[in-house]
């Protein structure tokens, strides 16, 4: 981790402007194509769901925007951010768990695997103090959404985006599924979750360069 010199940081006039407006996050929408992920995650020996938060991690820990933290009047970059996701338990409730990313999916699998299966035995719902190196993530598996907000303490700074996939769906012979990010505008654009989403439709594409082979 390193403070971000804010003094000379190329988007400070953009950082200065939207730091202190009310509601200073924006979310976007947008159906990913999983038609090749999909059976490869499947057979990959994991979960589906599992797979899906690696790739998501691992598009954001590549790109610098998403492991920004804003932290009372200073700027964080940290070197590697984790997913934070809700797991569903048992009587309808949620739990939080979180997971620790590794650019091995083999090494990823296993220990959220793990990590998930406390998370139902023993739901928890409380935020880790002092850590803001998350990426906060749930799913909707029973409807495919258009549009999505996430929940907010707006008396304190939360810089952590959050992340949302819904209900699979067929468009012709492909398969889709939607995927919302959120996130806090003077931490990044819409530039940089542009690129956020073309990243995760290349991983999306192309899983045997981290699934293995099928």
């Amino acid at each position: 981790m390193r403070f971000v010199d804010l003094e000379n940081w190329p988007r400070r006039q953009q950082y200065e402007f939207l730091k202190n407006f009310f509601y200073p996050h924006f979310s976007l929408c947008a159906n990913m194509d999983i038609t090749t992920f999909y059976p490869r995650a499947k057979g990959s020996g994991s979960t589906f769901t599992i797979a899906f938060v690696y790739v998501l991690s691992r598009a954001a820990n590549e790109i610098t925007e998403f492991r920004y933290r804003m932290r009372a009047d200073q700027v964080v970059e940290h070197d590697t951010v984790h997913p934070s996701t809700t797991v569903l338990a048992e009587g309808d409730l949620f739990s939080f768990c979180n997971l620790e990313y590794s650019r091995d999916f083999s090494t990823f699998a296993e220990k959220g695997a793990e990590r998930f299966a406390e998370a139902r035995m023993n739901p928890v719902v409380e935020n880790v103090p002092g850590r803001d190196d998350f990426l906060f993530m749930t799913s909707l598996p029973w409807v495919s959404f258009t549009s999505m907000m996430h929940p907010l303490n707006l008396e304190q700074i939360d810089s952590v985006p959050r992340f949302a996939w819904g209900k699979f769906f067929p468009e012709g012979e492909r398969l889709k599924i939607p995927l919302n990010v959120q996130a806090h505008h003077a931490m990044m654009d819409g530039v940089h979750m542009g690129r956020y989403y073309q990243l995760v439709q290349e991983y999306l594409d192309d899983p045997g360069s981290y699934l293995g082979a099928a």
